[in-house]
């Protein structure tokens, strides 16, 4: 065992206290021991260099371990925090997790346990500190596509192409493949990238709403109407206008915004004055707008306008040589975000990531790593923290529906969790909610209404 790891005991207990300073210096630790918490505090603020790991009990006089967690919580180097409690199972030990203690190990210690997590702890705090090594390049490249296979080279070099023009570009791709990354390297490589790239989701807008959104309104335009507004495009003047998911526009709406793209006007709700647009439009859509076209769901003249420039974004089931590439920067954005250990995924485990068809695509890739990191909490992602714990072949979920709520308590409930559930999945498109539970939009609409979820 290395002389340096640094080993600070709080425990207001004399024996333990004792114990556990004998133990851990016959395993070759420096140990430091403080029989409360004012004097573990004084300790850490004299340690120098400061402490690897430290022990604590929750309960001591004079500081107890949760009130010197949170004055260590304002320090920008602290040692990993294992806490020693006989009240794992309540509040307090929650508590301490979340002011940052890495584990927490209930009374009568085991020793063996405590150095395995020792081990752990230390190994978790290199890794926090690794974070800071790539937070500058990481945060270069969020939100930027990743990926280096042919496929995304092609993609590459139509955004290299359509970024200097000023032309209109109609990305189309699944939900959850990056449409919006890709507005966004238009943008960034365009002469406009010192403006404002404005981005609008058409199908989470309701249908009476997206106008006024996307062209803004005078005061008493209509009722509610209190002030004037400006829209998007007058947002976008001198930059990019983003028009995710631009498929699911009403046709009343979609004549408006054709004219706006023809003549490079706009007016706002209730006026008649006309504003000159200087703004590009890219827009976004996962519907097969030919079909859309047949159907006179979409404009035809629309269509054209948009179609100027073209690229096709493929789905993560055709570009699996780019899984690791994006589950390593993944797994990084997510350690950034949640303030956890960086981790890495197993062999095993990559070999499973490229067996799944991902319906929802980086996204979903995304959500899956972010729930594997909380589970592996530092350690490597293996296939066992890939996949939701598996019901029993003859459990049912309704089993354990409480009949004494009612029927029609219970039906309610169970409609607010499908469509709560299908606008998570389509990250709140509208539309493709509808889609996923098998139902119409209007519908939808309906249900959002009657179960005040609109």
């Amino acid at each position: 065992m290395s002389e340096a790891i640094q080993i600070l005991i709080a425990e207001d207990d004399d024996q333990a206290r004792a114990a556990l300073t004998d133990l851990l210096k016959d395993e070759g630790y420096q140990v430091t021991a403080a029989s409360d918490g004012a004097e573990a505090r004084t300790a850490i603020e004299r340690a120098s260099p400061g402490f690897d790991v430290l022990l604590l009990d929750i309960r001591m006089p004079e500081l107890d371990g949760l009130d010197l967690l949170r004055i260590l919580a304002e320090r920008e180097d602290i040692p990993a925090v294992l806490v020693m409690t006989a009240y794992g199972a309540s509040s307090i030990a929650i508590e301490a997790m979340k002011l940052g203690a890495y584990d927490y190990l209930p009374k009568p210690l085991r020793f063996d346990e405590l150095l395995l997590q020792i081990e752990r702890a230390l190994e978790s705090r290199r890794r926090v500190r690794l974070l800071e090594s790539y937070r500058l390049d990481e945060a270069e490249t969020e939100g930027r596509l990743i990926g280096s296979g042919p496929a995304m080279q092609e993609v590459y070099k139509l955004i290299g192409r359509a970024a200097p023009t000023d032309s209109t570009v109609l990305i189309r791709g699944e939900s959850g493949s990056g449409k919006e990354l890709v507005a966004r390297e238009i943008h960034h490589h365009s002469k406009r990238s010192k403006g404002r790239f404005v981005a609008v989701n058409c199908g989470a807008i309701p249908a009476g709403l997206i106008e006024s959104e996307l062209f803004g309104h005078e005061k008493g335009a209509f009722t509610g109407a209190s002030q004037r507004r400006i829209g998007r495009f007058e947002a976008a003047q001198g930059g990019t206008l983003f028009l995710d998911e631009v498929g699911d526009l009403a046709p009343e709406t979609q004549v408006r915004l054709l004219r706006a793209l023809q003549e490079r006007t706009i007016e706002r709700l209730g006026s008649d004055k006309s504003i000159r647009l200087d703004v590009r439009v890219v827009a976004a859509t996962h519907v097969d707008l030919e079909a859309a076209v047949k159907e006179r769901l979409f404009r035809e003249d629309l269509y054209y306008r948009l179609n100027v420039v073209t690229i096709a974004l493929p789905a993560l089931r055709e570009r699996t040589e780019d899984l690791p590439e994006l589950t390593d920067a993944l797994l990084r954005r997510v350690a950034l975000r949640l303030e956890t250990p960086a981790t890495a995924v197993t062999d095993e485990a990559q070999n499973a990531l490229r067996a799944r068809t991902w319906p929802g695509n980086v996204r979903e890739l995304e959500h899956v790593l972010e729930r594997a990191a909380i589970l592996a909490r530092g350690a490597p992602i293996g296939p066992e923290h890939l996949s939701a714990p598996e019901m029993g072949a003859n459990t049912s979920p309704f089993d354990t529906v409480p009949l004494e709520a009612g029927f029609h308590a219970n039906v309610r409930a169970l409609e607010r969790r499908l469509v709560e559930r299908a606008l998570a999945e389509a990250n709140g498109n509208r539309t493709e909610a509808a889609a996923r539970l098998g139902i119409s939009r209007r519908l939808l609409y309906d249900k959002l209404r009657q179960l005040d979820l609109d």
